[in-house]
């Protein structure tokens, strides 16, 4: 699991909480990262692009994690349409070639990546003070379209669900509390317990 938003008192903590509890109460090994409390560096240096890159410990330990996993569950607020930085360049410097994708031989690079997490099921929480309807209608969705077609469609991860709570800014202690109940649900639902 995979947190992104800088104020602990924030519903992206609440969410990812009950989360968290919700996958440890059907006994499953959670990996939890909060990005801005591990002050995660999301910047991407040119010596890391290449595949054979020597990477820094905490990368290289995201990485394996990432590659464990058997499901992704990643929460973040709609920052103009998209993930906040921290977390694109989680994306930039965790989802890499011959961890999430590789391209086969005699691929240049100019191809579609054949994935290679073996996560089956990846799910977005994600927070916005934009109606639904306003998101769809004006802007298209961006984020069901990052994250489904150019994050973890491209990497293998083929079941991707998203739920988007809005409008956090209007929304009342019962309207939240009625949506942490929705996300237990909904991990439950797409994580069932383990034997």
């Amino acid at each position: 699991m995979v947190l992104a938003h800088p104020n602990k008192s924030s519903f992206n903590h609440a969410i990812a909480e009950t989360a968290v509890m919700a996958l440890k109460q059907s006994r499953h090994v959670v990996y939890f990262h909060d990005l801005y409390e591990e002050n995660f560096d999301p910047i991407l240096s040119a010596k890391e692009i290449s595949k054979a890159a020597s990477i820094p410990d905490d990368i290289e330990s995201h990485c394996a994690e990432i590659a464990d996993a058997d499901g992704i569950v990643v929460v973040h607020p709609n920052w103009w349409g998209q993930p906040p930085a921290i977390l694109k360049g989680w994306i930039d410097r965790v989802m890499r070639p011959g961890v999430a994708y590789e391209f086969l031989e005699g691929d240049s690079g100019e191809g579609v990546p054949n994935g290679l997490l073996k996560a089956k099921t990846a799910l977005v929480f994600n927070t916005s003070n934009t109606p639904g309807d306003r998101e769809l209608k004006v802007f298209g969705d961006p984020l069901e379209t990052i994250w489904k077609n150019c994050i973890f469609g491209l990497c293998g991860v083929n079941e991707f669900h998203r739920r988007m709570f809005a409008e956090i800014v209007t929304s009342t202690v019962q309207q939240r509390n009625e949506w942490l109940d929705d996300v237990a649900e909904i991990v439950n639902r797409l994580y069932p317990k383990e034997a």
